[in-house]
């Protein structure tokens, strides 16, 4: 972002330092973070138009920030009504908040070989809600616009360049699994 708005600086700010305190420490990382997270999507005052734009087909992941050392990122993801993700992994920490409108997310287990993924429920994230992914506690599942007339974006924050980070899709009838690296909408800029 050219321009951060003040509330994402000090976000971006205040989560480096974070990082910074907590090295390696998976859990120390994911409770700090959920709550400075938790604080930034608070407010919905601070995202430019720009990285809040849905595309009629396809959600969105836009780069809003790349701390320097690699060690977290910022994505907006935009959701157009309808529109959901396959099911996947991140292979990394993450932080998921609901910034505007909803979004229904389905956990997943790993099927044995050949078999179907076992669903571990449903339920829905709103404004202000953040929840943790991790292949630690959980990091398969498969996210939704929960609105069907709006378009909905989360804020998520994960422990790598996420764009660049080779995960899996899951095909949940059969547990087979496909590489992907998703990169980012803004591309260009986040280059």
């Amino acid at each position: 972002m050219r321009h951060p708005p003040p509330r994402f600086e000090r976000f971006v700010s205040a989560f480096t330092a974070l990082v910074d305190a907590a090295g390696a420490d998976e859990p120390r990382i994911l409770a700090g973070g959920r709550a400075l997270l938790a604080d930034l999507v608070g407010v919905d005052d601070w995202l430019p138009t720009e990285y809040a734009q849905p595309d009629p087909h396809y959600y969105r992941q836009y780069l809003l920030h790349l701390d320097p050392r690699g060690r977290f990122c910022v994505v907006s993801f935009v959701w157009g009504p309808g529109q959901k993700t396959p099911v996947h992994d991140h292979t990394v920490w993450g932080l998921i908040g609901m910034l505007r409108g909803a979004e229904h997310g389905e956990g997943f287990q790993p099927a044995a070989a050949g078999g179907p993924m076992r669903s571990l429920g449903r339920h829905t994230l709103r404004p202000g809600d953040v929840e943790p992914v991790s292949p630690a506690i959980g990091d398969i599942h498969q996210v939704a616009n929960a609105c069907d007339d709006r378009v909905s974006i989360s804020i998520h924050v994960y422990g790598a360049d996420i764009g660049r980070v080779a995960r899996h899709v899951f095909d949940p009838d059969t547990g087979a699994m496909k590489t992907f690296t998703s990169g980012y909408a803004n591309a260009a800029q986040a280059a």
